[in-house]
C-alpha cells in the first residue's frame, strides 16, 4: 500500500520550523502570523473558485505516542490519503493511494501502527463515511496492510443487505497489536464492543450477555470494562441505558429517554471514583449541560457545567458534542470541558493546561488555539484558527520550551477571507436560533446586496461551525462576488438545546421551511438584503429546501441551486437504492420528522417537489453524484425531467461519474461551482 512520494506536495518533505523559547514565543510567533497576514494581505487576488475547494495540503494531523511521527491526510490523486512524516529526519511517505475515496478516521495505535476508515472529505453535513467506512490498519513504513473491516460499497457489489462493520473505538495503554472495537459483528442489529487483533483480524467479544438487543453504543471504565450500554426499543424512538457496577455485577435500567420530546440523561464518562457518572441532561433547563450522576440511587446530581444557547457533551438528539475533556493515557483523568459555541470555548482544570493555553490564546488573539499532547507530554500538536485564517499546526516540546511551526492547511486563503459573523433570528412562533452571515470584505453599512441564504443538510446535522462547513464554504465564494450569504440554522438541528431541536418533529416541509424565510426576513430586516434579489442555495436536505421554497412562496426567490436533492420523499425512505431503509430506527425517526406514520400518506407526497413542478416557476440549477447512495440520482433526474416537462427545464443540471453525497474530486468542483456563479450572474444581478 506504500504509494510513490514523488507525487505528493512539494511542502511535506521539508516542514518550516520556527523553534523558539517559550519565553520569547508570543512576540517572535505574533510578528510572523502578522507579517503573513498582511503580505498575503496585500498579495490577495479574488478568491477563485479552485482556492475555496483545492484540497488542504494537509489534514487531520495525528502525532504518534512517542512523539517522533505525525500522521496526516494530504491531497494525493485526487483524495484525501494517509502520510507520515518523521520529525527527526523530515522525510515524509505516502501511505495509501486510493482515488475513489479519502481517508478519514486517523488513529494511532503505539507508536508503529495506524488505522483509518475511508468516506467523503466534501459532503454537505461535514466529512462522514456515507458508501466508504470500512476499517484498515498499517505501519508506519507501509508495511503489513491489513483490511480488518469492507466498506459499504464492498457490501453492496456483493448484494449484501446488511453491512456488518467493526469501527475504532479506543486504544489499549501499552499494546500495539489489539484495539477495542464497536461492530455488528454478532447480531446485524446490535452494535457489541470486541477486542480485535490487529495482526490477524480475530476478535473476542467483550459484551457476552449484554442487557438488551438493539444495543447502539457502550462506556467503558478505566480497566476496559463495558459498564454502560444504550439500546434501543424496537419499532419505537425510546431508548434504555443500562449499568452494571462491575465486570461480574448484573445489568440493570437507569434511565430512558424519547428521541423526539421530553428530558434525558445520557452517561458520557466514568469519574475516577469508577462509581459517579459524568451525564449530559436537560432536565431543568434547555440546552444539555454536564451534571454528575449516581448511578446506583439513579439521582442527578450537581450541574457541574453548561451553556445558555449550546449544549454540551450530548446534543437533544442523544449524539456526542464537545463536553467533557478527559485524558485516556490517565485513567480518564477530568482535564476540562469545552463547547461548540458560535465560537469554540474551552475551560481547564488542569492548571498545566490551563496555563499553556493562556499562553497560547495570548500569542494567537482572535483565534480558537488548542492542543494534544503525547502520553509522556513531551510533546504536544497545537491548532491554531479563525474565520479568516486557516488551521495552522506547531509542535510544541515541553521539556525544551520550543515551538515548531509544522505547516497550514489552506496558506493560499490567508488575506482572501471574509468575517464569519454569528447572529440570532426569531422564527414567527417564537423560537430563537441562530445562524452565520457573510458579508463582501469591502461592504458599505446601508448597502443593499443581492442575497443567497444556504441551509445546510440533514436536516439533523449541526453543518457550519466557525471556520468549518459547506456553508462556510459557499458563504466565503459567494461574498467574495459581491452576494450577501445567510446560513442559518433550523429547527431540529441539534446542539442548539431542546426547544430548536424537537420543534423539528412534524414540520418538515412546512414549519421548517418557514424557518428558512424567517431567516431571511432576518437579514432583510438588518438592512443589507435586496429582497427583489434573493435565491436559495444548498445540498441533500438543503437542496430540498431550495425546492420546496419556491414550491411554497416563489414571490420571496429569484431561483434556487438544488444540490443532491430529496425529491420524492416515498422514494427516499422506502427504496432499497438508499443507503440507510434497511434500518427500521432511521427510517421510523424519519417518519416522526415528516409527522407521518404511513409513507403512503397524502402529506408526504404533498411536501415533495418531485409531484408539484408546475409550482416551480422560478429558475432552477440541479446537481448530482452518480454513485450517490444516500439521496439517489433517480429522483433527480425524474425532478428534471418533470421540470421540463412544465416548460421550466433547469437551466443546468450537472452530474459527475464516481462521484457520490457531495463531490470530492478538485476539477468536478471547480466544474459545478464555475457554472453555479454563472447561473447567479445571470439570475440575481440583472
Amino acid at each position: 500500500m506504500k504509494a510513490n512520494l514523488q507525487a505528493l506536495p512539494k511542502w511535506i518533505a521539508s516542514i518550516a520550523t520556527i523553534s523558539v523559547a517559550l519565553t520569547a514565543f508570543s512576540v517572535h510567533a505574533q510578528n510572523k502570523v502578522e507579517k503573513i497576514v498582511a503580505e498575503a494581505t496585500a498579495l490577495s487576488a479574488e478568491l477563485s473558485v479552485e482556492d475555496i475547494w483545492r484540497q488542504p495540503n494537509l489534514a487531520n494531523i495525528r502525532l504518534s505516542r512517542d512523539g517522533k511521527f505525525m500522521a496526516a491526510t494530504v491531497p494525493f490523486k485526487g483524495r484525501m490519503n494517509l502520510a507520515v512524516i518523521d520529525l527527526e529526519t523530515r522525510k515524509a511517505s505516502a501511505l495509501t493511494s486510493y482515488d475513489d475515496f479519502d481517508v478519514i478516521g486517523v488513529n494511532w495505535i503505539g507508536t508503529n501502527r495506524l488505522l483509518y476508515s475511508l468516506g467523503q472529505f466534501n459532503s454537505p453535513t461535514g466529512p462522514g463515511q456515507f458508501d466508504g467506512g470500512g476499517l484498515f490498519v498499517i505501519d508506519k513504513d507501509g508495511k503489513n496492510f491489513r483490511r480488518l473491516s469492507q466498506t459499504v460499497r464492498e457490501t453492496r457489489a456483493k448484494n449484501e443487505t446488511v453491512y456488518r462493520s467493526l469501527s475504532f473505538y479506543r486504544s489499549i495503554p501499552n499494546n500495539q497489536d489489539e484495539i477495542i472495537a464497536s461492530g455488528n459483528m454478532v447480531s446485524a442489529d446490535s452494535v457489541d464492543l470486541f477486542r480485535l487483533n490487529l495482526n490477524t483480524g480475530k476478535y473476542t467479544l467483550l459484551t457476552r450477555g449484554r442487557p438488551a438487543n438493539l444495543t447502539t453504543k457502550w462506556l467503558t471504565d478505566a480497566k476496559l470494562v463495558p459498564r454502560v450500554a444504550f439500546a434501543t426499543i424496537r419499532d419505537t424512538l425510546t431508548t434504555v441505558v443500562y449499568y452494571r457496577k462491575d465486570e461480574d455485577s448484573p445489568w440493570y435500567e437507569i434511565t430512558r429517554y424519547e428521541d423526539d420530546k421530553g428530558t434525558k440523561i445520557i452517561p458520557l464518562t466514568l469519574e475516577a471514583n469508577n462509581k459517579t457518572l459524568q451525564v449530559a441532561s436537560n432536565v431543568g433547563r434547555d440546552t444539555m449541560g454536564v451534571f454528575r450522576f449516581d448511578p446506583e440511587t439513579k439521582t442527578l446530581g450537581e450541574l457541574i457545567a453548561a451553556h445558555p444557547r449550546y449544549d454540551m457533551g450530548a446534543a437533544v438528539d442523544g449524539n456526542p458534542v464537545p463536553g467533557v475533556i478527559t485524558d485516556f493515557n490517565e485513567d480518564n483523568k477530568l482535564l476540562g470541558y469545552s463547547v461548540e459555541a458560535a465560537k469554540p470555548e474551552v475551560v481547564w482544570l488542569d492548571e498545566k493546561y490551563a496555563a499553556i493555553q493562556k499562553s497560547l490564546d495570548a500569542t494567537f488573539p482572535n483565534r480558537f488555539n488548542s492542543f494534544r499532547r503525547t502520553p509522556d507530554g513531551k510533546r504536544m500538536i497545537v491548532t491554531s484558527y479563525s474565520d479568516v485564517l486557516p488551521r495552522r499546526w506547531y509542535l510544541y516540546d515541553h521539556e525544551a520550551k520550543t515551538v515548531e511551526e509544522i505547516g497550514s492547511s489552506k496558506p493560499w486563503l490567508e488575506g482572501k477571507l471574509t468575517e464569519q459573523r454569528p447572529f440570532v433570528y426569531k422564527t414567527r412562533d417564537g423560537l430563537e436560533i441562530d445562524g452565520y452571515y457573510f458579508l463582501p470584505k469591502n461592504y458599505k453599512p446601508g448597502t443593499k446586496l443581492p442575497t443567497i441564504v444556504h441551509i445546510h443538510g440533514g436536516p439533523f446535522a449541526r453543518a457550519d461551525t466557525w471556520g468549518d462547513g459547506f456553508g462556510t464554504i459557499e458563504g466565503q465564494l459567494f461574498a467574495s462576488r459581491g452576494y450577501a450569504v445567510i446560513v442559518p440554522n433550523f429547527r431540529v438541528t441539534p446542539g442548539l438545546g431542546s426547544k430548536v431541536y424537537y420543534a423539528g418533529f412534524g414540520s418538515f416541509g412546512r414549519e421548517m421551511s418557514n424557518d428558512h424565510e424567517d431567516a431571511l426576513k432576518w437579514g432583510v430586516d438588518q438592512g443589507f438584503v435586496d429582497s427583489s434579489k434573493v435565491c436559495m442555495s444548498g445540498a441533500s436536505y438543503g437542496g430540498y429546501a431550495a425546492l420546496q421554497a419556491i414550491v411554497r412562496n416563489e414571490s420571496l426567490w429569484k431561483c434556487a441551486v438544488a444540490g443532491l436533492a430529496v425529491t420524492d420523499l416515498k422514494y427516499q425512505l422506502t427504496s432499497g437504492d438508499t443507503d440507510f431503509v434497511e434500518s427500521v430506527s432511521a427510517v421510523s425517526y424519519w417518519g416522526s420528522v415528516l409527522g407521518v406514520t404511513n409513507f403512503n400518506s397524502p402529506l408526504v407526497r404533498e411536501i415533495s417537489p418531485l409531484f408539484n413542478p408546475a409550482k416551480i416557476k422560478k429558475p432552477v440549477f440541479l446537481y448530482a453524484g452518480k454513485d450517490d447512495s444516500r439521496v439517489p440520482i433517480a429522483q433527480i433526474t425524474r425532478m428534471a425531467r418533470e421540470l421540463e416537462r412544465v416548460g421550466n427545464a433547469p437551466k443546468g443540471f450537472v452530474v459527475k461519474e464516481r462521484e457520490g453525497h457531495g463531490f470530492g474530486k478538485l476539477e468536478n468542483n471547480v466544474d459545478l461551482y464555475t457554472q453555479v456563479l454563472a447561473f447567479l450572474k445571470e439570475h440575481l444581478e440583472k
